[in-house]
């Protein structure tokens, strides 16, 4: 069985300049966890390449060079400037990623966004269509793509499909005020395999789905739910996706690494270094994290001179006029911060706002010795699993937002804090910097240990597993709970 991953992006991005065309690592958390496996087992990636449709012969012949050299082969989708507008600048990230992370008040709920999703869609299961043998299994990934597989079967095929969402999915009070909320929801159970990464995001959907869609058939089986509507049947479960926890732990422990947290040790000396480290989206909840350490700066004067926040905000969509207010708003504070607080020798926020090479990430997962990842929202948070693999001396803290799906995970050893509870955050800082390195252990180890048995590969089995089983509808009502019916 060849596995075809489907995504919104290949894991490269096409870029021209005056020497030609250049090929990028892509970046995102998808592209994290998916690249290493299937770089492992080999298949296909079909994808938007990252530029707009005036070079298709150049574009392919490129990817069919990188493809060559990692193992599987990079099939390009390509979509025009205003597709790309409307579809992905449009319907994905000014309608379904704000929904679907609790804020609504960011939805701009134009209908012409629609009509892009459906445009691109059909290009998406074109060429699908096109690159899909008999015997493989497709699996499709993330929001951008919800509703394909309606349009893959009327393209001809029969292969086995699965889909994985990424991102949280909303209740059905936040989910309803999407005006094509009934198509998208008929577009997900379409699939064989239906993932998320929590139980609280499939429980979500399956709320919203007992409220939406009529003569729905729901029980329970196994870890599973069987959903049967129309005479198709859909596997959902939760499938909670990992990192390759090896890669990241003998890179972090590698010389060169080990080298370069010297560096950063020499530059802050006496210093306990707190790393927050997200991209610029405001579900990241940034200026809250900022303010909660203000609150502790000013609550803890014990910690001045001793902590040192370093803030690492990779760009994103800087040409949005809401991420422009965004990154305007964390600069002002970070001023603010260190304009109240900044001593000789010291000051509290070092503000990074640039893309990291990979080598100085693991650097700085390295050296921080209290992670502090307070998103509003998130599908999983891979940053708090990256730190954790990184931390090869086993004595990092990790604080962590009750509302990321790692949290599930990490309950038990993670500092988990409400991020909008600047006075509890604040407290996590103190005490996170405040604990010694033998209280810090074993925590750490339990923590790495997680991310270690449960990573990307067995993230990938267990969902590969269940697209794979054959299923029986009718069973003997042992381990079985009915949870709905028409």
């Amino acid at each position: 069985m060849t596995l075809v991953l489907v995504s919104n992006r290949l894991p490269m991005v096409i870029e021209s300049d005056e020497r030609g065309w250049r090929l990028q690592p892509g970046s995102g958390g998808l592209i994290t966890a998916l690249a290493p496996a299937l770089r492992r087992r080999g298949g296909t990636w079909i994808g938007w390449p990252g530029c707009v449709d005036d070079h298709e012969s150049k574009v392919q012949e490129a990817l069919a060079s990188h493809g060559q050299k990692e193992g599987y082969r990079l099939v390009p989708v390509f979509i025009s400037k205003e597709q790309v507008e409307g579809f992905y600048q449009g319907f994905c990230n000014q309608i379904i990623w704000p929904l679907f992370h609790d804020l609504q008040s960011q939805c701009d709920f134009v209908p012409e966004f629609w009509t892009q999703y459906l445009a691109v869609k059909q290009k998406y299961a074109q060429v699908i269509c096109q690159n899909v043998n008999k015997e493989d299994l497709v699996w499709i990934h993330d929001f951008h793509l919800m509703g394909l597989s309606r349009l893959i079967r009327e393209g001809g095929l029969s292969n086995r499909l699965g889909f994985f969402l990424h991102i949280p999915f909303p209740p059905p009070d936040i989910f309803c005020k999407l005006p094509w909320r009934t198509e998208v929801l008929r577009g997900l159970i379409d699939y064989e395999v239906l993932g998320f990464q929590t139980p609280r995001d499939r429980e979500n959907f399956l709320d919203c789905a007992r409220r939406l869609l009529p003569r729905i058939w729901l029980r329970r089986r196994a870890g599973m739910v069987l959903c049967v509507q129309e005479g198709h049947t859909t596997q959902i479960g939760t499938f909670p996706i990992g990192i390759d926890y090896h890669t990241f732990a003998r890179a972090a422990a590698s010389p060169e690494t080990t080298q370069r947290v010297a560096q950063l040790r020499s530059q802050m000396p006496g210093q306990q270094i707190v790393l927050g480290l997200d991209r610029l989206d405001y579900t990241k909840g940034i200026p809250y994290r900022l303010r909660a350490f203000h609150l502790a700066l000013r609550r803890y004067p014990e910690i001045h001179r001793k902590v040192t926040l370093l803030q690492v905000v990779i760009p994103s969509r800087e040409t949005v006029p809401k991420y422009q207010t965004l990154k305007a708003e964390i600069e002002r504070l970070v001023t603010q911060i260190n304009g109240e607080f900044t001593q000789p020798g010291w000051v509290p926020i070092q503000h990074v706002f640039r893309s990291l090479e990979w080598e100085e990430l693991l650097a700085y997962y390295r050296v921080a010795d209290v992670a502090l990842i307070t998103p509003l929202k998130d599908g999983m948070n891979l940053v708090a699993k990256e730190y954790c693999a990184c931390q090869t001396e086993g004595d990092g803290v990790l604080i962590l937002s009750e509302f990321a799906g790692a949290a599930m995970q990490m309950e038990r050893d993670a500092i988990l804090v409400n991020p909008y509870d600047l006075d509890r955050v604040a407290d996590a800082i103190h005490k996170a910097v405040t604990l010694t390195r033998v209280e810090r252990r074993p925590a750490m180890r339990r923590l790495r240990s997680v991310v270690r048995r449960e990573d990307v590969f067995w993230w990938l089995d267990r969902f590969l597993k269940a697209c794979q089983q054959e299923l029986r509808i009718a069973g003997d009502g042992r381990n079985e709970e009915l949870i709905s019916s028409a």
